[in-house]
């Protein structure tokens, strides 16, 4: 009986992470592209190998509007520009429809943080010098919000990384 028992719990995690990882698939495969504006700092950890911390401009933005001891997981209402690039336009209210140039993105306040999709962006080590004049965080973005981190972007929107990240 106690072997079953952990068969069914082995089986119901590896389920779990099954879908987790089917759920960023298909953001990967049919989310919207759009680029958040990033101030990178410290492009090196030692202990985890070559990374860079990043912080979204816009996460200033969406913390603006709510009490800084909030914990909760929202939405916020972005609209893009001709390039991609988005803007924050105000926290989600289901009672307002969206306009056509207009993406829903997940945020996650926890004591005054905001974090939007991944915050920390590791590359190949020796790589920084490719990643230093990163400007956007490119992210995918299903319609209910949820985003995941793709790559990183110049100030002109090229792609940084090369072929190691495609």
């Amino acid at each position: 009986m106690r072997n079953v028992l952990l068969w069914a719990v082995l089986a119901g995690i590896l389920i779990f992470v099954n879908l987790l990882i089917f759920s960023k698939e298909q953001i990967l495969e049919n989310g919207d592209t759009l680029l958040l504006q990033l101030a990178p700092r410290d492009p090196r950890s030692l202990l985890q190998g070559d990374y860079m911390i990043l912080r979204y401009t816009l996460a200033a933005k969406i913390g603006a509007g709510l009490n800084d001891s909030s914990s909760i997981d929202g939405k916020a209402v972005v609209q893009l520009d001709a390039h991609g690039v988005a803007r924050f336009v105000r926290l989600h209210d289901p009672s307002q429809p969206l306009n056509a140039d207009q993406r829903l993105l997940a945020f996650r306040a926890r004591g005054g943080r905001i974090r939007l999709a991944s915050d920390a962006y590791f590359f190949q080590e020796g790589r920084e010098k490719h990643y230093r004049n990163a400007r956007y965080g490119e992210l995918r973005v299903a319609a209910d919000g949820n985003a995941v981190l793709v790559g990183l972007r110049d100030g002109d929107g090229r792609v940084l990384g090369g072929d190691e990240q495609r």
